[in-house]
């Protein structure tokens, strides 16, 4: 748990905006782990239902879910793929809980749902589009100015 609550603010942009470099097998098992990670909590948080019918958590519906599992790795894998990419370049804020967080929403809410394929199909370029805007505003030009913390460059 030391990435997701750092003891101090100092290690916390020192953990959390930190460039990735390293070799290729190091940034796919990280993509394949977070994508694993995200598919499985929103597995996981699919298999039951807290409360009654009355208080809005119907029951979860009913059908096969492979589809769902596979399009949410696959959806998984890019998006983590699509971060980390940028993460090796420029310091990003935060790949992993970005990535775990859109895999395991879109897992969650598929499973709990199960929508058709055209609205699964919106769903899965919805959470690719947040990844690629995250990616966009790591890598615009003088974004790595910005993160001095407020400090210009005039005086």
């Amino acid at each position: 748990m030391e990435l997701l609550d750092p003891s101090s603010p100092d290690d916390y942009e020192e953990h959390e905006e930190t460039v990735l470099p390293g070799p290729l097998w190091r940034h796919a098992l990280w993509v394949a782990g977070i994508t694993v990670l995200g598919v499985g909590l929103g597995w996981a948080g699919a298999l039951f239902r807290i409360g009654p019918e009355e208080y809005g958590l119907p029951p979860a519906a009913t059908g096969a879910v492979w589809p769902y599992l596979v399009t949410w790795t696959a959806t998984g894998l890019a998006a983590a793929a699509a971060l980390r990419a940028a993460a090796a370049r420029v310091p990003v804020y935060a790949p992993g809980q970005i990535a775990v967080v859109l895999t395991l929403l879109g897992t969650r809410l598929s499973l709990g749902w199960r929508p058709e394929a055209p609205v699964l199909g919106a769903m899965a370029v919805s959470a690719l589009t947040a990844a690629a805007i995250w990616c966009a505003l790591a890598l615009r030009p003088g974004s790595r100015d910005n993160r001095g913390g407020g400090k210009t460059s005039g005086g």
